[in-house]
């Protein structure tokens, strides 16, 4: 047993067996102690147990101990005003859509704007976008927006746009657009931020109360979970500050938040020198630190950043424009040791994030590439080289792509570029430092699923899909370091690991993730969450 001199502890808790993830040997631990919010005790539950006090609180579950997840990259609060209304994520048709829209209908006043989020962009591949299933399912004359998958697109109903003012085409130098027909009518697809914020700005708002109660509400659900940080991507809620003190004042967030808030184009340099003010603010379970960028878009949307145009002539350029205005920002940032996040897609972009990366001074600031959807072999091993860390989100590839390359992600890179779909293999083989994360609300959260994906390079609950390239398949215990120590890792820290002194963050699971069938791993249970000594969630 490793213990350190002590008051007894808060909190001791028993479980079958101890995965720390470090150089401990497995069998020989299966007892954990916590003392103010640290791992005090570590070893067999004959030698932790005597340490209890009379206040100790133990508990003791039959299940395997781990450290508890972090999801690399979410976003918990744009999910507050993005996810709202009927829940489309689960239409495997149009038909379907048209039903879940009237049902939401249903449920406002006739005057009411219906809303809906997690739409497929799949199902439009044979007619293309447009908010013609928003008229099938309300008429013309209900205001409608929906939100597709990627977060980076919407459809909206004609009579949303008429309350907009949206009217003719329009684009913006970062690539956004409202998309007209062959007459020059608004189709209702608005891709990127720009052109959504036009009819965003005209939604309903949330009451205060009405967001902090469900931002407790979602974090509950997270550490439900297992989850006990998140990298949160953004910082575009207008009034984030005052959402996450009033939510600490009702009580301890139930996940500590990491929020790298995003740094576009459009912003002055007073904007940008802002952004080192900040780091560092927060509260006591959440932290503004990093900055994020968008060096491009989505391939669903034509505005990635590829070396050649898809197959519909898109995604050809840079949401900066020229490469330099990006990297005289990353570099500003990192002279200030402020470390970056940065969507990039395509693969001309993630080439180019990849280069002015490595081009950086060492100066020990870890920096970052979200998503990395399609690259050649060469590009990942610069990436590795350089020690810049891959966050990716296997789910993006497994729920939204296919085997055949009949999917519209597929279809729109040709398949020589789909044939390099979200390679987890090869980061890893490269030895770069790789974090999972989900993207939520884009994709769903529970990561025991997400980690069997990774494993099986399809959807663990459809066993009749081919594996999409089954070859970039990583193994149970590289799923489980990409959720524990990998986001560490992605931030510049040791961490995700169990061993005294460390924060006490930790989860008990009804299987063990290093032990069982990715299909047995994806009905697991989480049993217990501790983050940092608190106890965030306990299954009844």
């Amino acid at each position: 047993m490793t213990a350190t001199p002590q008051a007894a502890p808060d909190l001791i808790v028993v479980s079958r067996r101890i995965h720390p993830l470090t150089e401990q040997k497995t069998q020989e631990l299966n007892a954990i102690a916590v003392t103010d919010g640290i791992i005090s005790a570590l070893g067999n539950a004959s030698d932790v147990v005597p340490l209890a006090g009379e206040h100790t609180q133990l508990i003791e579950l039959p299940g395997t101990l781990v450290p508890a997840f972090t999801d690399a990259h979410a976003h918990p609060i744009m999910s507050l005003s993005m996810a709202r209304g009927a829940d489309l994520s689960g239409c495997c048709s149009l038909d379907e859509v048209v039903v879940a829209l009237r049902a939401e209908a249903e449920q406002q006043g006739p005057d009411d704007w219906v809303l809906g989020w997690g739409l497929d962009p799949n199902l439009f591949v044979t007619g293309g976008i447009s908010n013609q299933v928003l008229v099938d399912a309300l008429g013309e004359e209900r205001k409608a927006y929906v939100t597709l998958f990627d977060a980076h697109s919407a459809i909206v109903s004609p009579a949303a746009l008429a309350v907009a003012g949206i009217d003719s085409a329009r684009t913006w130098p970062s690539g956004s657009s409202v998309v007209v027909d062959a007459q020059g009518r608004p189709t209702g697809h608005l891709i990127e931020f720009e052109a959504m914020s036009q009819a965003q700005a005209h939604l309903p708002e949330q009451g205060l109360d009405e967001e902090v109660a469900a931002l407790h509400e979602l974090l509950a659900a997270m550490a439900a979970q297992g989850i006990a940080e998140v990298h949160v991507m953004d910082m575009n809620h207008p009034r984030t500050h005052e959402l996450l003190t009033a939510a600490e004042a009702q009580g301890p967030l139930p996940v500590k938040l990491r929020i790298s808030p995003w740094c576009t184009p459009a912003l002055s340099d007073e904007q940008c020198a802002e952004l080192i003010t900040i780091q560092g603010d927060g509260g006591a379970r959440w932290r503004v630190e990093g900055v994020k960028f968008f060096i491009d878009g989505t391939v669903e949307g034509g505005t990635a950043w590829l070396e050649t145009p898809d197959t519909k002539g898109e995604s050809t350029a840079s949401a900066w424009g020229e490469i330099g205005a990006y990297a005289r920002r990353v570099a500003q940032l990192h002279a200030a040791s402020v470390p970056t996040a940065t969507h990039a897609i395509g693969e001309r972009g993630i080439r180019e994030v990849v280069q002015t990366l490595a081009a950086l001074p060492s100066n020990g600031v870890q920096h970052r590439i979200e998503h990395i959807e399609s690259v050649p072999r060469p590009v990942i091993d610069q990436l590795a080289a350089a020690g810049i860390a891959a966050s990716m989100q296997p789910t993006h590839c497994t729920h939204y792509t296919k085997a055949d390359g009949s999917d519209d992600w597929s279809t729109r890179l040709g398949r020589d570029r789909a044939a390099r779909a979200w390679c987890t293999r090869d980061v890893l083989d490269a030895g770069a430092i790789l974090a999972l994360g989900s993207d939520f609300p884009v994709a769903p959260y529970p990561v025991l699923p997400i980690m069997a994906d990774a494993q099986l390079r399809r959807p663990v609950h459809d066993s009749s899909a081919a594996p999409i390239l089954p070859e970039q398949a990583i193994t149970a215990a590289e799923a489980l370091a990409g959720f524990t120590t990998g986001p560490q890792r992605a931030i510049g820290r040791s961490g995700g690991t169990l061993a005294v002194g460390a924060a006490a963050s930790f989860t008990v699971l009804d299987v063990d993730p290093l032990r069982v069938a990715p299909e047995e791993l994806a009905e697991g249970q989480v049993l217990l969450t501790v983050s940092d000594g608190l106890i965030t969630y306990r299954a009844h």
